[in-house]
């Protein structure tokens, strides 16, 4: 059974960045298509951002498009998000879910979800 376990999360200051990492067990994530979520206090979950599971694809939300960026080393059974140039609204809790495709980075397709790690960005 796929689990995933996220990292890297922290305080920065506004326009530093952090890198995040999602690792998988019990199954190989290269099976997956991998996508990054968020939730800040009181606002709904959003996307962040997905790969496909080849890696070749890469959706971004309009919020962090430009900023953000999406990897994966399939061998090490882990997805990266490097989070450059962040904003206090980028602070929430960012998770890493799978599917079998991104799908659009619909939240209802993806499974196995992470606990979460915290990310604040401080003004």
């Amino acid at each position: 059974q796929l689990q995933l376990v996220e990292s890297g999360g922290g305080l920065v200051q506004s326009g530093g960045s952090l890198g995040l990492s999602c690792v998988a067990s019990g199954a190989a994530v290269g099976a997956y298509a991998i996508g990054w979520f968020r939730q800040a206090t009181g606002k709904e979950r959003e996307a962040v951002s997905c790969s496909s599971s080849s890696g070749r694809t890469k959706n971004y939300g309009d919020s962090v498009r430009g900023r953000f960026s999406i990897s994966r080393d399939n061998a090490k059974n882990t997805v990266y998000l490097q989070m450059n140039s962040l904003k206090p609204e980028d602070s929430a809790i960012y998770y890493c879910a799978a599917a079998e495709h991104c799908y659009g980075m619909g939240m209802s397709y993806f499974h196995s979800w992470g606990q979460g790690t915290q990310v604040a960005v401080s003004s």
